[in-house]
């Protein structure tokens, strides 16, 4: 039973730490990103915040976010970033082919 126990310990700590790797691996990808893409807070459609999302991004991957505070140029950063991560799950790097293969993403 001891062994049963510290085994599924095991098992959960290093799920853990594998999530939180790739977690500290997209958010570096995402802020590395922004770097060439713009300020937070750019509104300039039809690319809007700091990682550059145009309306359908944003309603796909921050619909809540859009429908509290609108286009992403008005969301906190923590929002983006949320967004960003949704979108990377969904889509890879592909929203950001150019700053992707900058950052060496790609």
């Amino acid at each position: 039973m001891k062994v049963l126990v510290t085994l599924a310990a095991f098992c959960v700590a290093l799920t853990m730490a594998a999530s939180a790797s790739a977690t500290d691996y997209v958010t570096r990808g995402l802020l590395c990103i922004h770097r060439y893409e713009g300020s937070w807070s750019d509104p300039g459609a039809p690319y809007y915040g700091g990682l550059q999302m145009d309306i359908n991004f944003q309603l796909t991957f921050g619909g809540r976010h859009y429908r509290r505070w609108g286009t992403a140029d008005h969301w906190p950063v923590w929002a983006q970033l949320d967004a960003g991560r949704r979108g990377y799950m969904a889509r890879g790097w592909s929203p950001w082919p150019n700053t992707a293969r900058m950052c060496g993403l790609r």
